[in-house]
């Protein structure tokens, strides 16, 4: 519900945006930003994004943005194996996102050149590719395999189940499912608001808080055992700096 409740108060927000008011000349016209992600359907770092602005008036700023989004099942825990080793248990497929996103800042609270806050309402929509690798594990000391059901108890009159816990000694090595990966296309639409902050009137620091809802064709496996989807809602925060002029 908080989800859902954030979602809709940005909207709202956003549509009453373009009645902010804003006195002067604002001073600059092009801006590049880039940023750490966090988010609700991420870790400790959800990924990355930048993001160019040009402006089209006083007030309103056109935006083309870019992310890389490692985005995971919100029943995925790390443990530790037998031997020491953590790895996820359940765990089937990664989903990487890149997100390409065009869209609009419109100026709600105008800073002075070298002091203040500006807060700016944001909303972007684009494509999106989701990438889906196979997540890995080590089975004792042989190979890593792919984490699903154990080929053993899949076939006529059997119940498939999940390799054991007992089983699995590690993670196979970084990005090695990606030779193995399929694309699943999708859209995505996000809205926030923006606190810049910054000493000089060339640079830019702050922080966007916000919601996102993300949609892909067809279901997404994560984790087999456990209920997947194709749709996916986040809030999220993204520390930022850059450059303008």
């Amino acid at each position: 519900m908080l989800k859902k409740f954030l979602f809709i108060s940005f909207f709202v927000l956003l549509a009453t945006a373009g009645m902010a008011q804003s006195s002067g000349q604002y001073d600059y016209t092009k801006e590049f930003i880039w940023g750490i992600n966090k988010n609700t359907n991420g870790g400790l770092i959800g990924g990355f994004v930048m993001k160019f602005s040009s402006a089209i008036s006083d007030t309103q700023f056109r935006t083309i943005g870019f992310e890389l989004m490692n985005v995971k099942h919100p029943k995925e825990h790390r443990r530790n194996s037998v031997s020491g080793n953590p790895f996820i248990y359940g765990k089937s497929n990664y989903l990487y996102a890149i997100r390409a996103q065009y869209g609009r800042d419109f100026i709600l609270f105008k800073k002075a050149p070298q002091q203040g806050v500006q807060i700016n309402a944001s909303i972007a929509a684009g494509p999106t590719i989701g990438i889906i690798a196979p997540y890995f594990v080590k089975l004792g000391e042989g190979e890593a395999v792919p984490f699903g059901f154990d080929p053993q108890t899949v076939g006529a009159g059997k119940t498939p189940t999940l390799y054991s816990y007992q089983s699995i000694a590690g993670t196979g090595h970084l990005f090695q499912g990606l030779g193995q990966s399929s694309i699943k296309p999708g859209v995505n639409l996000k809205a926030s608001l923006t606190f810049e902050m910054g000493a000089f009137k060339s640079n830019v620091t702050g922080f966007e808080i916000g919601s996102m809802i993300e949609t892909y064709a067809g279901g997404i496996e994560l984790m087999p055992a456990e209920s997947n989807k194709s749709t996916f809602l986040s809030a999220f925060i993204t520390l930022f700096y850059g450059h303008r002029k």
